[in-house]
């Protein structure tokens, strides 16, 4: 079984925080990034929130597989 890592982008870091599931993400949101309920809601249901909701840019995707 393969773990399968999704990735969020924060403002215009090119580089992702990697988490196992959104719930972790949820957590770090929450508690590193102090973002609101409305905030965190938005980017773990539509995979993406941005100002005014947010004070910046935050996205999240699943990468692909590798063979």
């Amino acid at each position: 079984m393969t773990l399968r890592w999704i990735d969020l982008y924060c403002g215009s870091d090119p580089h992702p925080r990697r988490f196992d599931r959104l719930e972790t993400i949820e957590s770090y949101l929450r508690r590193v990034e102090r973002l609101s309920d409305e905030a965190i809601e938005a980017v773990t249901h539509h995979g993406e929130v941005a100002p005014p909701v947010a004070r910046r840019p935050y996205r999240i995707t699943m990468p692909a597989e590798s063979p």
